[in-house]
């Protein structure tokens, strides 16, 4: 169903600034996708900001969490606000389209209303648009952009790596791109990004002497302002991720070395410093209190979909925060007025992207046919239908990972199942065929091994425990951005402003409490030892598309969501 006139016009309380009245500008602009510049001339500095698109080329559906809790001076403020919340604070009206943009509310009724999100093809003529109404501005790309995909798996990555020069896209930073192994990324960097896309990360270096990988910023200049933007990628990569495929290579936050970057940009005549990262929302908002020199961090991981930047005080006066979310659905506008060699105003415009709203652009929509061609037959197989929807996102757990856990305990006989708390995945309504496209939405990664193995209830419970921290620990530079571990067949307790150690009680299976010292048969998915990837273990994904086909055809839907039963988070903002 296409958007009125006025639901198109509401569009724009999405369009969230610094400054700046959003009412005033949503009751005046009649197209929320050609806004006119609001800085102009010499000074003007425009930066375009996506990330966290996790390869798909295509429109989607793509639910937002019901839960997003934060804790001590995490609670009550963003990115941990949900549904009825999130709106107050950006000032959105429920029922609307950017309503459904930014929330879970409604979710299926606004998704067959509004349509699929996102897109290339839809997502370039909205970066044309923006690039011609602002001269010289940039497109930056905050990572997890190659990873996410069927085609971008098969393809070793080169499908996305096709489709970002096309984009235009000018600078970028990373996160599951190093999930390729780090030759394959330095090959796409080295030969096919060069002279077209500059890949920068101050916090990558080598294990040996400490050399820089990638170039840490560039400086470039826009209206005759000298801009510096300084790459942050993800710095937990060799711990959420296999160590293995990035053996050389360290990584870390590096606060330090980043204020020194900083600085010595500054020391080169930079007027506008930006940081691309890929931290995560929390860590970049402790980031900002901690340097001075940023105008801006331009943030993604956490596929934070954010409306209202925050401005962080530092010593050296302010730093904008922002997230653009996540698969391709926002498209961030960063609008700089430069004074006195100085940042006078800064202006912040997070766009949702309609696929109904936004013509296919010509060229890129004949690029992904043509990638996608060779692969339409395996892509399209249909494997099951979906009863309810299928969703990833929430701290605790989601009707596709139950699905998932229910396919890895069946098939491997187990009493348990981990599934890893992924972020990315796309959404399905009810209804909807599930396509082996769609199953690899949900696992294509390069260390996709399934595992079973015996496990003490004293270990079970220190796997919760860890997750949960890394969740939930009150220093945000100790958090990993995902979510918590998906769990099936186990029922457990967790609370989660506990301390270290202490969140999780009363695990039961059967309704039997869990004994530590008793073995249990556990199947999981996504393990990061190198043994794993050398075992010959069935990926995850034909494990599960042999589980669906085997359900004769009956509409499936997961068994109840496994979630934990929480104390301590009721009246939370960040829960449902």
């Amino acid at each position: 169903m296409n958007l009125s006139k006025r639901e198109f016009v509401q569009l724009l309380g999405a369009a969230s600034v610094a400054g700046f009245n959003a009412r005033a500008a949503h009751a005046a602009a009649a197209d929320p996708y050609e806004l006119a510049p609001p800085f102009k001339g010499a000074g003007a500095v425009s930066l375009l900001h996506m990330t966290d698109c996790h390869a798909q080329l295509l429109p989607i559906h793509f639910r937002e969490p019901s839960v997003n809790l934060g804790f001590d001076d995490q609670k009550g403020r963003l990115p941990h606000l949900v549904g009825e919340h999130l709106l107050k604070a950006a000032g959105l009206r429920p029922g609307t389209a950017e309503a459904h943009a930014f929330t879970y509310l409604d979710f299926e009724r606004a998704a067959r209303r509004y349509g699929k999100v996102g897109g290339f093809a839809h997502l370039a003529t909205l970066v044309k648009r923006l690039k011609a109404s602002r001269p010289g501005a940039l497109l930056l790309d905050g990572g997890d952009t190659w990873q996410g995909s069927a085609t971008a798996l098969w393809t070793n990555a080169q499908d996305m790596v096709e489709a970002c020069k096309l984009l235009g896209v000018d600078v970028m930073t990373g996160h599951w791109e190093f999930t390729y192994g780090q030759e394959r990324v330095k090959q796409i960097v080295d030969n096919d990004f060069k002279g077209r896309i500059e890949f920068v990360a101050h916090n990558v270096k080598t294990n040996d002497f400490g050399d820089e990988v990638f170039a840490p910023y560039t400086l470039k200049e826009i209206n005759g302002v000298p801009v510096a933007i300084i790459g942050q990628a993800f710095p937990y990569t060799p711990i959420a991720n296999p160590r293995y495929l990035v053996a050389d290579w360290s990584f870390g936050i590096r606060e330090q070395e980043l204020q020194q970057v900083i600085d010595a940009v500054r020391a080169k005549g930079a007027q506008v410093v930006v940081l691309l990262s890929h931290n995560g929302m929390d860590v970049d908002l402790k980031l900002a209190s901690k340097v001075s020199g940023l105008d801006a961090i331009l943030g993604g991981h956490t596929h934070d979909g954010v409306p209202v930047p925050v401005t962080v005080r530092n010593r050296g006066g302010q730093t904008l925060v922002t997230n653009a979310g996540s698969n391709g659905k926002f498209l961030g506008v960063l609008d700089v007025q430069v004074k006195n060699g100085r940042a006078a105003e800064i202006r912040y415009k997070l766009l949702p992207v309609f696929a109904n709203l936004l013509p296919a652009d010509a060229a890129m929509a004949e690029l992904i046919s043509k990638v996608r061609a060779p692969y339409l037959a395996k892509l399209n197989e249909p494997l099951a239908v979906t009863e309810g929807l299928l969703y990833r996102r929430g701290n605790f757990n989601g009707s596709w990972d139950q699905l998932l856990c229910d396919a890895l305990m069946d098939v491997q006989g187990a009493e348990i199942a981990f599934s890893p708390g992924f972020r990315w995945g796309t959404s399905l309504l009810p209804g909807q065929t599930i396509t082996r496209e769609l199953l690899m939405d949900q696992t294509a990664i390069t260390y996709p091994h399934t595992t079973v193995s015996e496990m003490s209830g004293e270990t079970i419970k220190t796997v919760l425990e860890d997750v949960a921290d890394n969740l939930f620990n009150p220093d945000p530079y100790y958090q990993q951005g995902g979510d918590m571990v998906r769990v099936g067949g186990l029922s457990y307790t967790c609370t989660p402003g506990a301390k270290m150690g202490a969140r999780i009680s009363d695990m039961r299976l059967g309704g039997k409490p869990i004994e530590a010292g008793k073995s249990y048969k556990v199947a999981g998915w996504a393990p990061v030892a190198e043994e794993a990837a050398r075992s010959g273990s069935k990926p995850v994904w034909d494990l599960v598309e042999g589980w669906l086909k085997s359900q004769q055809g009956a509409k499936l839907k997961p068994r109840r969501i496994n979630t934990p039963k929480l104390v301590g988070a009721q009246g939370n903002p960040g829960m449902a």
